[in-house]
């Protein structure tokens, strides 16, 4: 069986006639050669926009999680940051 293109899948919604009339205009201003390109374009754009700002979220909430977990942790510090705690006093002493 050989593999679908990647252009087999179809999207069908409904709009208002207005919201029609907006995007085709748009489409024709920005040049795509037709209104099915214009609207995946702009739909892919921003989907890996919304997924790339929750990305972003996510990877910020694991370090929040890993740098509160670190500081409230009941580890002792090991040689090497003693020796930078020293290091740091003595220049700031």
């Amino acid at each position: 069986m050989e593999a679908q293109s990647n252009k087999d899948e179809r999207i069908e919604l409904r709009v208002s006639a207005a919201d029609k009339r907006i995007f085709k205009r748009a489409q024709k201003l920005s040049g795509d050669k037709s209104f099915s390109s214009f609207v995946v374009r702009i739909v892919k754009k921003e989907a890996e926009e919304i997924v790339a700002q929750q990305d972003r979220i996510l990877a910020s909430e694991k370090d929040r999680q890993l740098f509160f977990d670190t500081v409230f942790s009941h580890t002792k510090p090991n040689e090497s940051l003693i020796a930078a705690a020293k290091r740091y006093k003595s220049k700031n002493s």
